[in-house]
């Protein structure tokens, strides 16, 4: 059986990414894990710093399950270098060159709208994007679908 993963950002400010990042993928709000009502009685079980706050960190998923969950937690040191990982945003991959090309577009600007910045264009292929925080990650086409 595969290892399902999580996907973690260290971020200044967990609520700025979180809305990017749901607008980005579709994602929303991930409930507390049984049997806690509430993020505040979840985090209320560990031994944290008192000015830790269930605002320093957001926990999303896909409303279907699929795919990985993501954490977003805040961090004190400020983000210094390119990632070593980092995400690909799929757009639909049927059709001529050109319309994978123009949704790649569209998603981008979409993405620009609500907080992202382009960082480079790779004509045709893919475009290098940045989150509200400067996280670098691509938007490009997903496989054409079959049948």
């Amino acid at each position: 059986m595969a290892a399902r993963i999580d996907l973690t950002l260290d971020c200044a400010d967990a609520r700025l990414l979180a809305g990017f990042w749901k607008t980005a993928l579709g994602y929303i709000d991930e409930p507390p894990p049984a049997p806690f009502k509430t993020r505040e009685e979840w985090l209320a079980q560990f031994d944290l710093p008192e000015d830790d706050s269930v605002d320093d960190g957001a926990w999303l998923c896909a409303p279907d399950g699929v795919g990985p969950r993501l954490a977003i937690l805040k961090v004190p040191e400020p983000k210094t270098a390119k990632n070593r990982l980092h995400m690909d945003v799929r757009v639909p991959g049927h059709g001529s060159p050109e319309e994978r090309w123009e949704r790649i577009r569209a998603e981008a600007e979409r993405l620009v709208r609500a907080g992202g910045s382009v960082l480079e264009e790779f004509e045709g292929h893919h475009v290098m994007m940045a989150d509200p925080e400067g996280n670098e990650f691509c938007v490009a086409a997903g496989p054409a679908q079959t049948g």
